[in-house]
């Protein structure tokens, strides 16, 4: 039988399967466009979303890029959504094995089935900076990153540091610690991650790649540098993660990258506020999902009023 996942126009994807190397399977959705919008965009769509969010948020979005004729995969990291498994208490998994591991493997999936099409990228969060761990990100063609940052607390928006640093910098790990998982969901913030996950986001260091030695380190600096697709870093200006600081202090570890950076305002849209998440709302659908498209077919900045320097 094969599961639906639909977006606001009742556009489903197809479920799927995907085989990581270590044995792990990841569970997603692959959406394709009518008949009509084939080759249209001539390029398929790997939305790698945000810690402690589940593919489905981001279905509709899906959804409206499979309207405009893109092939469109989403999936759950391993812990997570449908890719969670019977328990996640003591499961072995963290930020390095989603980004080196999972996203590694979804980017050798699409290579594999859609080959004759161009490789593009849209990350959300912490999948905006994880998909340069992948080997095969120096496959991709073109990446859109959207509050992309590894969340290091310095960085975060004054006026919401302390908030942010207590919960899930000091709070989270001690959950963490005692449950062998983070029940996020239970407590309302976002959905539960495996251990080794919430250990990485609560420790956090300016260095990514400080946590970790030897080989791994050295394997995770050489995917880095490999990575040459051009990326479009999107953050809304009251982000309260991906402040001006810390969308740099991202980029600078893939400087093989030609990116531009835009910051968008709330009024921009006639909004009071956007923040980390409202930006894939389906409320979007009209004015900012638009955008995205001249970026994922054409490699043009559709807000170049909004773009800023990359310090």
């Amino acid at each position: 039988m094969i599961e639906k996942g639909k977006g606001r126009s009742g556009m489903a994807g197809s479920s799927l399967a995907i085989d990581c190397e270590d044995g792990h399977m990841l569970r997603g959705h692959l959406w394709e466009p009518a008949s009509s919008e084939r080759g249209a965009a001539g390029a398929v769509v790997v939305i790698a979303g945000a810690t402690g969010v589940k593919a489905s948020y981001y279905h509709r979005y899906a959804a409206f890029l499979a309207e405009n004729g893109f092939t469109v995969l989403t999936f759950d990291y391993r812990g997570i959504g449908q890719s969670r498994g019977s328990t996640i208490k003591n499961l072995a998994a963290s930020w390095y094995d989603w980004g080196l591991k999972d996203l590694d493997a979804v980017l050798g999936w699409v290579l594999l089935h859609c080959g004759e099409k161009k490789l593009n990228v849209v990350g959300h969060s912490f999948g905006g900076f994880g998909v340069g761990l992948a080997a095969n990100g120096r496959r991709i063609n073109r990446l859109l990153t959207v509050g992309a940052q590894h969340a290091y607390w310095r960085d975060y928006r004054p006026g919401h540091r302390l908030g942010l640093w207590w919960r899930w910098h000091a709070l989270m790990p001690v959950v963490a610690w005692w449950y062998g998982y983070f029940p996020g969901k239970h407590l309302g913030w976002l959905e539960d991650l495996p251990q080794g996950v919430a250990m990485d986001w609560a420790r956090g260091r300016k260095d990514f790649t400080a946590r970790r030695a030897g080989p791994l380190r050295q394997q995770i600096q050489a995917n880095q540098a490999s990575f040459t697709a051009p990326t479009l870093a999107v953050a809304a200006t009251d982000d309260p993660f991906a402040t001006d600081v810390a969308v740099a202090r991202t980029l600078a570890y893939y400087p093989k990258s030609p990116a531009t950076v835009v910051r968008l305002k709330p009024q921009d849209f006639d909004r009071a506020e956007i923040g980390h998440f409202s930006l894939f709302h389906s409320s979007f659908r009209h004015t900012f999902w638009p955008g995205t498209l001249q970026w994922l077919r054409e490699g043009v900045n559709p807000w170049p009023q909004h773009q800023a320097r990359i310090d």
